[in-house]
């Protein structure tokens, strides 16, 4: 996993792709919430964002 985050990091350094950073991290976020809310108390006010 280390290795990947690494990976990430010396494509967008090499390619000057600064402003995919924030697609990622918004994709990554979402990818939690939805891991982390799937079977919890969580899940009404999931509903409610999107």
């Amino acid at each position: 996993m280390k290795s990947f985050f690494k990976d990430f990091w010396e494509f967008f350094w090499e390619k000057k792709a600064w402003w995919l950073i924030p697609m990622f991290l918004v994709f990554l976020i979402l990818g939690l919430l939805i891991v982390f809310a799937k079977s919890s108390a969580v899940v009404p006010f999931v509903y409610v964002l999107f």
